[in-house]
């Protein structure tokens, strides 16, 4: 290791974008994550929101700088220089709204038309306290996730369920996705982008066994 590695110098930053219709949650999973705060009378605001975390990863400083949509994607106005630079996205629909499931495919081909294919993707079904209210099935988020090829958890803002190893799984993801590339240049996109886990249920590569809420 060497000095700057133990002065913990700030090496890396990643950009992470959270897309999904409107009043999912984002918001506020990014301000439990970021602050530990939740506002159940949150509104959208227009205007680009982003917070910066910082995690430890192989003794380096890693810095996610997490962008929200901030309420553009009320109106259709995601541009594509919100999804520019991505690293990392967070992919994420509320558990009790079968149609902001639907359209998470919209979602997704929107972010594959302005991004590398190489970005790690988290399917997140939030508000997984309302499990009386649920609408989509784990099985259902879990299929998709599995047929897409990225990884899936679900996610209470509310009470913290599992929010801050959604983010993290993802920055993990980013991490390990940048040094196999620095060590293989060659490495095809292809590569990079495969082996996905589903977190609901075996939690394999060393993420841990998270589950839903509603068990």
């Amino acid at each position: 290791m060497d000095s700057s590695d133990e002065e913990g110098s700030e090496e890396y930053l990643f950009k992470i974008v959270i897309i999904g219709d409107s009043a999912v949650g984002k918001s506020n999973l990014l301000s439990r994550y970021a602050r530990n705060e939740f506002n159940p009378h949150s509104k959208a605001t227009i205007g680009v929101e982003f917070q910066t975390q910082s995690i430890e990863i192989d003794g380096k400083v890693v810095k996610a700088q997490i962008w929200d949509t901030a309420g553009q994607e009320r109106f259709r106005a995601v541009t594509s220089a919100y999804y520019r630079g991505a690293f990392g996205a967070l992919l994420v629909y509320d558990i009790t709204g079968k149609d902001t499931f639907e359209s998470v495919r919209k979602w997704l081909d929107e972010l594959n038309a302005h991004s590398d294919s190489t970005v790690a993707k988290m399917l997140v079904g939030n508000k997984c306290d309302l499990e009386s209210m649920r609408q989509v099935s784990v099985e259902d988020g879990k299929s998709l996730a599995e047929a897409e090829g990225f990884f899936f958890i679900e996610t209470s803002a509310l009470d913290s369920t599992n929010v801050k190893q959604a983010f993290e799984i993802v920055i993990r993801e980013i991490y390990s996705n940048v040094s196999r590339k620095v060590l293989n240049p060659d490495m095809s996109k292809t590569e990079l982008s495969v082996n996905r886990v589903s977190l609901v249920d075996d939690g394999a590569k060393g993420w841990g066994n998270y589950t839903c809420c509603s068990g």
